[in-house]
């Protein structure tokens, strides 16, 4: 599975972006957890997710204690395997190719 870092969806960033997924990822410091964040969170969310994306957010903190556990759950969203038999040739960069 192929993600983009910092990719533009509308008005917006994705920390990360799946292509074939349609899967945004976010990971979330403390500050999103202060002021209005959580209500810019939700709202933002919910764009994305009228436009057909799925939105993963997932704790800065999750990513620093448990890594394997937020892949496992970053491959489980993704609706098939991190890593997969592929004859086709992958796209030039890496990159997935919209």
């Amino acid at each position: 599975m192929k993600f983009r870092r910092q990719h533009p969806i509308g008005p917006y960033i994705a920390d990360f972006y799946s292509v074939s997924a349609k899967l945004v990822v976010e990971i979330d410091g403390e500050a999103h957890d202060r002021g209005n964040h959580p209500q810019r969170d939700a709202l933002r969310d919910a764009a994305m997710q009228a436009a057909g994306f799925k939105v993963l957010r997932i704790a800065a903190v999750d990513v620093l204690k448990d890594l394997d556990t937020v892949l496992q759950t970053i491959c489980a969203w993704t609706d098939s395997p991190l890593h997969r038999a592929s004859t086709v040739p992958l796209p030039a960069g890496g990159e997935d190719l919209a």
